[in-house]
């Protein structure tokens, strides 16, 4: 059974939010050190129903809000099986409604009968949901590390864990979009937004969410197999437990990150991808760097929810 809303800490906070125009010369300035080809723009944000991104609504606008449950504490180095959550609150928790909810999670693992990975891809409308919510998980552990993607019917409604989340109203409206391609730097597309905006604004706590694709490359992203029996205690211990591929593009990457933790032991940076072609993951980074091409549109947090913060505030397993 899933917590409820009314036994979890909620905290929230504001967020810097500088005008987008500023936030359009921070990215160029910091982009264009890890990509040859840069293009950022304002516009208003197009039907991101509509393919290539086919997601469950229109736009990012209206009450932007960063949303951040559980963490990675829950995980490890051992899970913590109570923490089940349940998309059917996040009206109450933002108190946004209709909510349109994209990012990264943990999967429903009592649905799925193993852990796996979450691409929230949703809205909720008076606590009834509406999903294109996909997962990620190993077919059969047992036999090898073969993977599949799934997408959730509208009744399950669970994740668990941990969750970043960028939700807002879904409208239409001013978002950023970012083209970059010929990756020339060695960070990933998201670690140098990030690194964008925090040299733009120095120790200022900004939020950003939105989606973006990847195409011409593979992107290198892992599958959460099912819960460790032995406990996780360092990085390499994670790294040896997850499984790793090159997927194919297109991708279409969803969730959020954050330049400052404003005190609330944040996740700076969590998004995970799906397809229509039967993978979906956690994004790493592209393979292909001279052919890689990014198509982004981003917009900003006014503030953040945290929910039911872990006690433990280690980094551990924050790759």
């Amino acid at each position: 059974m899933p917590l409820q809303l009314k036994d979890l800490l909620v905290e929230e906070k504001e967020l810097f939010v500088p005008p987008l125009e500023l936030v359009n010369q921070a990215l160029k300035d910091g982009l264009s050190k890890n990509f040859e080809n840069v293009d950022i723009s304002i516009v208003n944000c197009p039907d991101l129903t509509k393919k290539p991104f086919s997601l469950a609504s229109q736009g990012l606008g209206g009450s932007p809000t960063i949303v951040e449950v559980g963490g990675v504490p829950y995980l490890l180095p051992l899970v913590n099986r109570s923490k089940v959550y349940d998309f059917k609150d996040i009206n109450e928790m933002t108190g946004v409604d209709p909510a349109f909810v994209i990012g990264a999670g943990a999967g429903p693992f009592v649905y799925a009968g193993v852990n796996c990975e979450l691409v929230a891809n949703l809205v909720v409308k008076n606590s009834q949901v509406r999903s294109l919510t996909q997962i990620a998980k190993l077919k059969d552990q047992s036999k090898g590390d073969e993977m599949e993607a799934l997408t959730l019917p509208d009744s399950e409604s669970t994740y668990a864990l941990m969750g970043n989340l960028y939700v807002s109203e879904g409208k239409s409206g001013q978002v950023l979009k970012v083209n970059c391609s010929k990756r020339i730097g060695k960070d990933d597309f998201v670690k140098a937004a990030r690194e964008s905006l925090l040299a733009g604004f120095p120790g200022k706590a900004i939020g950003v969410g939105g989606a973006f694709l990847v195409t011409n490359s593979k992107v290198k992203q892992h599958v959460m197999p099912d819960f460790s029996e032995t406990p996780l205690n360092s990085d390499e211990d994670v790294n040896q437990w997850l499984r790793f591929y090159d997927m194919n593009p297109p991708l279409v990457a969803v969730g959020t990150f954050v330049t400052n933790d404003p005190g609330l032991n944040l996740r700076v940076i969590h998004f995970h991808s799906l397809s229509d072609h039967g993978e979906a993951g956690h994004y790493h980074y592209d393979t292909q760097p001279d052919t890689v091409e990014y198509l982004a549109y981003f917009s900003l947090g006014a503030r953040v929810i945290r929910v039911d913060r872990p006690p433990d505030s280690s980094k551990l397993g924050h790759n």
